[in-house]
């Protein structure tokens, strides 16, 4: 998912960049006093993102959650001894545009907010989990990071932002939950969703086009997600990988098959076996 995960051992200098920084830029300043570990999100890719509105400094406190906008990195004045766990991940996969990322960098989430308390020990352990598993296990926990991400990202934008969002937001958000919600369903369709929304197939049609992708395409790569995880969960023995393709909506193993080998790479069963075998081989 184009997300990379650095725990430093030391203080590091400077925060990991994404290539050249956008010119006429003042830097700010990120600023702690304490010692401990600090958590960041440095958001890469695009054009144009222009970091936060001021230049201001920025305190945060050990076990804060910090954006940051990648081609710009924030300076550091952080004490001798503090680790450092940044997660450096796609705007598009945050669902972010140019102005988010603004909205977003230098704004902290602090470690005693109600979110952080959540999230921050949860971030801190997957950093060291994904970064010390093997390839399968350190995959799917590179997926849950990102959705996570997005997730507390949102949330943030969803208090913060004052642009008026896109009407089509909240259609699309409903029915990309009506979907996952009947993802077993062996008669989910484009027909049957539109109708739900009470909206024609067309329109439907056009807004996962606005997206890039197809309705159709959409639903398959939902249950591809969900059979790769039941097949990790149950890799140990229990339901068939038959059994796991029919509950979520796959009617023949052929097909299944197909699609899994050319999304992932492998079979299902080399996937089952492989996730069998792999074990975390521990923290750091």
């Amino acid at each position: 998912m184009g997300l990379d995960i650095v725990v430093s051992g030391t203080a590091p200098a400077e925060l990991p960049g994404a290539g050249r920084p956008y010119p006429a830029r003042r830097a700010h300043r990120l600023v702690a006093r304490d010692s401990g570990e600090y958590l960041f999100v440095g958001i890469r890719g695009g054009s144009g993102a222009l970091g936060p509105r001021q230049p201001e400094d920025v305190f945060l406190g050990p076990g804060d959650i910090c954006f940051y906008d990648a081609h710009g990195p924030a300076t550091l004045d952080f004490p001798e001894r503090f680790r450092m766990k940044v997660f450096l991940v796609p705007y598009e996969s945050l669902g972010l545009d140019a102005a988010d990322v603004a909205r977003l960098a230098g704004t902290p989430v602090p470690r005693v907010s109600r979110l952080g308390s959540l999230l921050s020990p949860f971030l801190s352990e997957l950093a060291d989990t994904a970064s010390s598993s093997l390839p399968p296990v350190g995959e799917l926990l590179a997926w849950n990071a990102v959705n996570v991400l997005a997730t507390l990202a949102t949330e943030r934008l969803g208090r913060d932002a004052t642009a008026t969002p896109d009407a089509r937001t909240p259609l699309r958000t409903r029915i990309l939950e009506f979907i996952d919600l009947h993802l077993t369903d062996e008669d989910l369709s484009p027909e049957t969703i539109a109708g739900a929304h009470h909206i024609s197939a067309r329109y439907l049609h056009r807004l996962f086009q606005d997206e890039g992708t197809t309705v159709g395409r959409w639903i398959q790569r939902r249950r591809l997600e969900e059979c790769r995880r039941d097949l990790m969960i149950r890799a140990r023995g229990g339901r068939t990988i038959a059994a796991v393709a029919n509950r979520w909506g796959f009617m023949s193993a052929t097909h299944f098959s197909r699609v899994f080998r050319a999304a992932y790479g492998m079979s299902p069963s080399e996937w089952r076996d492989t996730v069998g075998r792999a074990t975390p081989t521990g923290h750091r």
